[in-house]
């Protein structure tokens, strides 16, 4: 981090920086870079000087002499004439390129801001930046280091701001070029640095014991003051930072607010230093160095600090990491909101039991149970795929029928599925996506630019927004939070948002663990640089394989490219449209260094200084996207070097860069972490110390499996599945609880339960009925309860359950447990959906087959028991579980294959209108069908009923809207009824 330093009368400026410090190595200028040097000269020297000069000597002046009159315009074009109008306009093309040339060299020069647009110019001013940014390559270095030497000295009250700083703010062709001679500034100003810590503690005048203070600075660029660094800095050990903060704990500061968190400093503010402290920034009191008003805020200052000055001297930290504030920081917490963070309120963890006890209270992966929105990407993703594959199957477009039943999950697979579906809070990831994207359409119509975001917290309900620098006062009804770097939005005003058509803002953020109560998400794309991670293979891989996993699943994302280096082609499976990869560092290099010249000439080309501004101008579906890159093994030397040359604008360009090490030395690492055995995740000098989210190698196995197994294209041609619970449908399998879920909810056999406990015993029976392989006893809470609740009171719901099941005619309890530990259902207690699939089962794959007979009863009595959607009464806010499950999807496809069955038994016997019935029937269930429709059109045409066909045709193109009818339907039309097109022009 380059930062101000003040000037003493004894010392020099210090220059530290937001990591251990790490030199880069700069890339030396090479023959080549000359030889382009001298070519650009050349063409420029051709374009700008020998241009003119041989349209002056060949053609001369190409306009007339005199006024034109009409005769001249009435005259016989020549070709003079005609190579006289080509002069003007290669004139014209000339001093348009020669004006770009000279923008270009302006803002090369100067090194502040981007250049700017000549009118009409895109290409020609586009081919002028790279002649001159050929030609200015070789000597940008030397010309760079000037701004950053002269700032040595500069004194606490100025403004100026550090070179590193200022060259990742300044946008445009050079930016990487000025962020390594930034970097090598930085260098040179931190050796100075040393000298004068070194003068300050050896031989400086004050006495050992004075009282020191230090004034907290304002922000440089992106980076932040924090007690972690004043403590590595002035006392040279930053887990001494402990001592800072209890000098100064509670103490008034100079704005009337008072130090009580380590994390939440802010600038302006004083803190009295241990006696030991160094450095050329500090103040002692009195000081002729620094202004009036500053000496009396300090003599104020020290005026409360009496009673904390002795046990502050030479008290010694117990080495434990801080949390100290700099770029990213804990928000200011508010008193819990209802409903708060995630699932940080579902049923506590019980942990497993012993094996002789006979519980059914074991554990499920808390690694996923403790990832609220990892879990519901995971869910929604495993979801949407389930459902293709239904589709798929249904419509014909797999080579073959796998069945209405997805494969039931067993072992690992299983657990894990049951922990996604007790930790995923999809409420949470939309209220988050639908909160970003409200504010991005605010700001864009207030015609303001989103603002850099390093991180999101999620504390207590609310979303706190981490800014790298003030933005201003953000749109209603967003907050600025504890101060001018964080805007929040608390949950009441999130679930005011509503869906708004604008591009996701910041696709980049991603969980990487919590802190005090607070979930954080670092923006990977927003970093200025490498993020590096150190620690274990093994831990490190868990962390990269939940990055890897949430990127690829998040909701509040549209588009996204993530490459995986060295790890997770398993992967791949969970979003192969989003996750791509590759064996080895050699093809990363090759690859990103030409997605990286080709965003900055597509920013370039489009007039944007960043991916923000594109993202939310008029090519925000199109252009944008980012592109974050995870690479497991700690790259070599010279690939590292490489790499933190590619990432050095990495951050305006939207590619993030995610990279592993051995240790914490990795060359150009930008943000330090590193992941302990014990699951912490540690990045002292960003002040964080997170209980960290991971994807341990087991459960991320497990995750692939489900994804495999719902991969629509796996095995087409596979066994079609039976469904997993089938009952005995003649009159001798009469169940002694049969409930009816296909319409409204109605239970046969049972009495009705008292008092408010009814409703949610009616809501477990119905989730055990829809899952007769059993359902975990903290699914079943975290379905009743979204919002958590305490064990006692799960168990003693599941007690009231199996009483009002009641027992068998043997005592058998009709609510058992499994081997597992699940609740399961009697073969007694019955459902008409488990009769509806028996019924369609045993009409197409038993009896049925042999029997014309039998399959016609078989389905009339199928279709009659579908007497609406499933649960078509309940109460609004309950079984909201119902969105995590697919029979939604499964319901609608069986009721249309009962149709479509039923339909061709009768039309084997020319029965139409028996035909038509059967599909008038499934339609009110099934109304989206397009088989349904086609084989209504058929059977219609059947009848020979012309006029009906026609009908049939407007109410369907009525139906489709402006999409229109589908390819097949329409196929069919031209089939049937060639004249289709005329009745339904004119019925329109």
């Amino acid at each position: 981090m380059a930062r101000r330093r003040t000037s003493s009368s004894t010392g020099s400026p210090t220059g530290p920086r937001n990591r251990t410090p790490q030199p880069v190595r700069i890339r030396r200028r090479s023959f080549g870079d000359f030889v382009k040097a001298f070519f650009a000269f050349v063409a420029l020297l051709v374009l700008v000087v020998g241009v003119p000069g041989a349209l002056a000597m060949s053609v001369g002046w190409p306009l007339p002499h005199g006024a034109p009159s009409l005769d001249w315009l009435q005259q016989e074009i020549t070709v003079t004439t005609f190579l006289h109008v080509l002069t003007v306009i290669v004139w014209l093309a000339w001093a348009q390129f020669t004006a770009c040339v000279l923008v270009e060299v302006k803002a090369a020069l100067s090194g502040v801001g981007i250049p700017g647009r000549v009118p009409g110019s895109g290409p020609s001013q586009l081919l002028a930046r790279q002649l001159v940014a050929a030609l200015l390559l070789v000597g940008a270095t030397a010309a760079s280091l000037t701004p950053g030497l002269s700032q040595l000295g500069h004194s606490l009250e100025g403004n100026q701001k550090g070179t590193v700083a200022a060259a990742q703010q300044t946008p445009g062709l050079f930016a990487q070029q000025q962020e390594q001679a930034a970097s090598t500034a930085a260098a040179l100003a931190e050796q100075a640095s040393h000298a004068a810590a070194q003068a300050d503690a050896g031989g400086g005048t004050a006495k050992h014991g004075d009282t020191k203070y230090y004034r907290i600075q304002p922000p440089e660029g992106r980076h932040h003051d924090s007690l972690w660094e004043i403590a590595q800095r002035h006392l040279g050990d930053g887990r001494r930072y402990k001592e800072i903060y209890e000098l100064n704990k509670d103490r008034i500061q100079p704005d009337g607010s008072r130090l009580s968190e380590a994390s939440l400093i802010r600038p302006g503010w004083i803190m009295e230093m241990p006696g030991d402290a160094h450095g050329g920034e500090l103040v002692e009191n009195p000081d002729a160095h620094v202004s009036h008003d500053v000496r009396q805020q300090i003599a104020d200052y020290a005026k409360t600090g009496d009673h904390a000055q002795e046990q502050g001297h030479g008290q010694q930290a117990d080495g434990t990491q801080g949390s100290g504030a700099s770029q990213v920081s804990v928000p200011a917490q508010r008193p819990a909101s209802d409903g708060g963070e995630g699932q940080q309120h579902v049923t506590p963890a019980t942990p497993a039991a012993d094996s002789s006890s006979g519980s059914h209270s074991f554990g499920l992966p808390e690694a996923l149970i403790g990832a609220p929105l990892l879990a519901a990407g995971l869910l929604g993703a495993l979801g949407r795929r389930r459902r293709q594959a239904l589709w798929q199957s249904a419509l014909g477009t797999l080579g073959g029928r796998r069945g209405m039943e997805p494969p039931t999950p067993t072992g690992d697979a299983q657990d894990v599925q049951d922990a996604l579906l007790v930790g995923a809070d999809p409420e949470g990831v939309r209220l988050l996506d639908r909160s970003l994207r409200g504010l991005a359409a605010s700001l864009a119509a207030e015609s303001r630019a989103l603002p850099v975001v390093y991180a999101a917290w999620l504390s207590n309900g609310d979303l706190h927004l981490q800014l790298a620098q003030p933005a201003g006062k953000p749109p209603a009804p967003w907050q600025v939070g504890q101060d001018q770097t964080f805007w929040m939005l608390s949950r009441t005003d999130a679930a005011r948002y509503e869906d708004v058509d604008t591009a996701a803002p910041y696709p980049g953020l991603v969980s990487l663990g919590t802190m005090d109560d607070s979930r954080l998400l670092l923006n990977l794309e927003a970093v200025p640089g490498i993020v590096s991670l150190s620690g274990r293979e093994a831990d490190r891989a868990a962390v990269f394989a939940s990055v890897a996993a949430e990127l690829a699943t998040n909701g509040w994302s549209d588009r996204m490219t993530i490459t995986l280096v060295g790890f997770g082609e398993d992967l791949t499976a969970l979003a192969p449209n989003r996750l791509r990869h590759l064996d080895g560092i050699e093809a990363l290099i090759e690859t990103m260094e030409a997605e990286t010249r080709q965003r900055r000439g597509a920013l370039g080309a489009a007039g944007h200084d960043s991916v923000l501004t594109g993202r939310s101008g008029p090519a925000q579906h199109t252009r944008w996207a980012p592109h974050l890159v995870l690479l497991a093994a700690q790259p070599s030397a010279e690939d590292a070097v490489k790499l933190a040359e590619l990432a050095a604008d990495a951050s305006r360009l939207g590619i993030g860069y995610l990279v592993g090490a051995e240790t914490g030395d990795l060359p150009g690492a930008a943000w330090e972490m590193e992941i302990t055995t014990e699951g912490k995740l540690l990045a002292p000098l960003l002040g964080l110390e997170l209980d960290a989210q991971l994807l341990p190698a087991v459960q991320q196995r497990a995750v692939v499996e489900l994804f495999v197994e719902a991969d629509p294209e796996r095995d087409p041609d596979g066994p079609t599945t039976t469904p997993p619970f089938l009952v005995d449908v003649s009159e001798q399998g009469r169940p002694a609880v049969y409930a009816r879920l296909v319409g409204p909810y109605e239970i046969i056999g049972l009495g009705t339960p008292d008092g408010e406990r009814s409703v949610l015993l009616h809501e477990a029976l119905a989730l055990l009925l829809l899952h007769r392989e059993g359902v975990h006893p903290r699914v079943l809470a975290s379905a009743l309860w979204p919002r958590g609740v305490t064990e006692d009171v799960r168990d003693a719901l599941v007690e009231r359950l199996r009483a009002w099941l009641g027992t068998d005619p043997d005592g058998t309890p009709r609510l058992g447990v499994d081997a597992t530990g699940r609740l399961t259902l009697a073969k007694s207690v019955v459902s008409d959906l488990d009769v509806l699939r028996s019924l369609y089962h045993e009409a197409t794959q038993g009896k049925g087959v042999d029997s014309r007979a039998v399959r016609g009863r078989l389905l009339t009595d199928a279709l009659v028991l579908v007497r609406g959607p499933l649960l078509a009464d309940r109460a609004e806010g309950r079984y909201r579980w119902l969105t995590h499950e697919i029979i939604d999807a499964q319901l609608p496809l069986l009721v249309a294959d009962i149709g479509l069955a039923l339909s061709a038994f009768h039309l084997e016997k020319d029965r139409a209108g028996k035909a038509i019935e059967a599909l008038n029937a499934a339609l009110n269930s099934a109304p989206d069908d397009e088989r349904l429709w086609n084989e209504l059109l058929r059977a219609t045409h059947a009848t020979g009923d012309t006029a009906r066909v026609r009908s049939l045709a407007v109410d369907l193109l009525g139906r489709s809207g402006a999409r229109g009818l589908p390819p097949r339907t329409e196929a069919l039309l031209d089939e049937l009824l060639p004249t289709w097109r005329d009745g339904a022009a004119a019925a329109g």
